[in-house]
């Protein structure tokens, strides 16, 4: 055996060596509970094998339809605000760029039901901004429970997701590219549409996943700043789930949303390459 075939021997039992907790850690806590979840989504409450819990699918279609609004909404939003903020980024200081990352990074690093809660504490009747109105002589605004609520808080609480991988591929952007395309006659605008975004599009599709996937299956958002004008996919889980008659039903939204979501990241998967910031499904 030559002397390459034993290093690359060696390397790939390296390999597998440190992989070895990652795929641990991915059996116990992602395969097996998606084979669960499978399980339940097929079976009824004797343990037997039927797809009579799919028939009750169409009773759910609304709320289906109306969580892809929503996540649609929140994600686009997220994204118009999230770019040029991550772009302005790049053009700060090296010191700038430090402290704009940490205010990016601090409600990431918060609970979200934290952060749901201080958006109440804002948005309530008697909140921040109704009691801001008051003082100044202004009539107070209805924000909590309407669907505006839940969907200011997803962007409130998915915004840093939306930042960080556009703005991890924009500060690798070759300088040289932009002066390239200035000799060349592009103004402002052209170097935008021509060279920044198309090379930043990579990180805007990673972006627009890591918001619209958690936007469209959330609950927690939804129950405290929609109330009960606004009953979501991820609502309707949660209370099948914790009831026993119907915990079947809820494995198979759970399921369904999970095959639609896969789905929705391959198509998009198609729109990127494996460059930084990319998805790779």
């Amino acid at each position: 055996m030559s002397k390459s075939c034993v290093n690359k021997k060696r390397k790939g039992t390296k390999n597998l060596f440190l992989n070895i907790p990652y795929l641990i850690w991915s059996l116990l806590f992602i395969i097996v509970p998606i084979f669960i979840v499978a399980y339940f989504a097929f079976t009824d409450g004797n343990g037997n094998f039927t797809l009579a819990n799919f028939a009750e699918l169409p009773k759910y279609k609304d709320n289906i339809i109306d969580s892809f609004i929503y996540a649609f909404v929140a994600t686009v939003i997220t994204l118009f605000l999230a770019y040029p903020f991550a772009y302005c980024m790049t053009k700060c200081s090296e010191t700038a760029q430090k402290v704009m990352m940490m205010l990016v990074m601090v409600p990431v690093w918060m609970n979200l039901l934290i952060l749901t809660y201080s958006i109440m504490n804002i948005m309530e009747a008697n909140g921040i901004i109704n009691t801001i109105l008051d003082a100044i002589g202004l009539p107070k605004a209805k924000m909590i429970n309407t669907p505006g609520a839940v969907i200011f808080g997803m962007v409130y609480n998915y915004f840093p997701y939306m930042v960080l991988p556009i703005y991890s591929v924009l500060s690798k952007l070759d300088v040289s590219l932009l002066e390239a395309a200035s000799d060349l006659g592009s103004n402002t605008i052209s170097r935008f549409r021509r060279v920044i975004l198309p090379l930043s599009f990579s990180g805007i599709v990673s972006g627009i996943t890591m918001v619209f996937v958690p936007s469209v299956s959330t609950f927690y958002i939804s129950q405290k700043l929609g109330g009960n004008g606004v009953y979501m996919i991820g609502d309707i889980i949660e209370n099948l789930v914790n009831k026993v008659a119907t915990r079947h039903v809820g494995a198979m939204l759970s399921l369904a949303l999970m095959i639609v979501i896969l789905i929705a990241l391959m198509i998009m998967n198609r729109f990127t390459d494996d460059d930084d910031g990319g998805i790779i499904i």
